[in-house]
């Protein structure tokens, strides 16, 4: 017991370290590349590059783990991560930091795919929504420190980097003292579940769990549109710049403030049903945040009330998920859920910059309302085939 604690925790601390240096990663790189005259439609191109390197690694990885379990999944992931931050001040061109950001992508995605599916392969079904929510929390709050290391800027340009590899790499190393383990290919998993194509896996899964998917791809939705649409639609109705900047956080605060409370509170009365209420709250937060955008006191706390609500959809997708799949399917279970969350990411600035520029006159937090409508739509029709779990 006191092992799987230890193995947990350091778990948990690698993905708190991930989200650090992407929190860092995103706007140090766009800060840099703005002072160096670069476009922001190629700023914003070049950012696409983490996103593109998750969906790239995704379809590669399941046979590996299945192979040889799951630490070496992440000790490879995490070093790539490592490697690739050390390497952005070795030279400043365009191309070769999108090949750097491609690559981290990657390696967080193999990270991430191992932490989260040794997680969810290991937790207790009681216990489970509380242990993925602490995930998803130590993402968050990595992820919310992260432009904090900005400020190293003002000291030199390469320190954020260096910093951000040398705290990934103590974090990292902590993984050498862990024994390593292989998910579960028992029998009522099927005896060819190994032998069987990763395609059929997906498809099987995506079968008995699309449902769960769409938390995930609403989460990267959001938080991508957020951080990368609401900005240009906040500056052209009025608001200044260094308001939105502080605007924007507060729905990332305020999933750190529910997002372990959710979790607990789905073991004991079922992921469906809340998932259901937070999204229907966050729907209302969004239409509310519409009537009243020209107010930034309205906005904070829309923005905060929405986080609480809606900012924990990932990590409860994936414990919704894990309730639905049997363990033989959860690495494939995870990487979709990782694939999901990429697709929303890549679309929601795409999709926002189209709304913005071919219905000026409406509210930009109405296309938001409308995609929260439509999930909460098919999670009413989609009944649920599992018994709810209650402590």
């Amino acid at each position: 017991m006191i092992l799987n604690r230890f193995r947990f925790w350091i778990l948990i601390a690698l993905v708190m370290i991930s989200g650090l240096s992407q929190g860092m990663l995103l706007p140090l790189l766009a800060i840099i590349l703005e002072q160096g005259g670069v476009s922001s439609a190629l700023n914003g191109l070049h950012a696409t590059g983490l996103y593109i390197g998750v969906l790239l690694a995704s379809p590669f990885m399941e046979k590996p783990m299945q192979k040889y379990g799951f630490k070496p999944i992440i000790i490879i992931g995490g070093l790539l991560v490592i490697i690739s931050l050390a390497l952005f001040p070795v030279w400043q061109s365009l191309w070769f930091w999108f090949i750097l950001r491609v690559a981290i992508g990657i390696g967080d995605n193999m990270l991430h795919f191992g932490t989260q599916t040794w997680i969810t392969s290991t937790a207790d079904k009681h216990t489970r929504g509380r242990s993925i929510s602490l995930y998803g929390m130590s993402f968050s709050f990595g992820f919310a420190l992260g432009p904090l290391l900005t400020r190293l800027l003002e000291v030199n340009e390469a320190l954020p980097f260096i910093v951000s590899a040398l705290l990934s790499m103590i974090v990292w190393s902590l993984m050498l003292f862990v024994r390593n383990n292989w998910p579960n290919t028992e029998e009522d998993m099927g005896v060819t579940t190994t032998k069987e194509s990763s395609l059929k896996r997906f498809i099987q899964t995506t079968k008995i769990a699309w449902i769960a998917l769409l938390p995930p791809l609403a989460y990267g939705f959001l938080e991508a549109t957020l951080h990368a649409t609401f900005p240009i639609y906040g500056l052209r109705i009025g608001h200044d710049v260094h308001l939105l900047s502080l605007i924007i956080p507060c729905f990332a605060a305020g999933s750190l403030i529910t997002q372990l409370p959710l979790g607990i509170l789905s073991d004991r009365i079922g992921r469906r049903k809340i998932l259901l209420i937070i999204l229907t709250l966050g729907l209302l937060c969004f239409i509310g945040a519409a009537f009243l955008e020209e107010s930034v006191v309205a906005l904070f706390t829309f923005f905060t009330l929405a986080g609480m609500f809606v900012g924990s959809t990932y990590s409860m997708g994936i414990s919704y998920m894990t309730d639905l799949l049997p363990p033989s399917l959860l690495p494939a279970g995870n990487l979709l859920c990782s694939i999901a969350f990429s697709i929303g990411s890549l679309g929601g600035p795409y999709i926002g910059g189209l709304f913005i520029q071919f219905l000026p006159g409406v509210s930009f937090f109405y296309m938001i309302a409308i995609v929260l409508g439509f999930i909460i739509i098919a999670m009413v029709l989609k009944r649920n085939n599992v018994t709810a779990i209650r402590g």
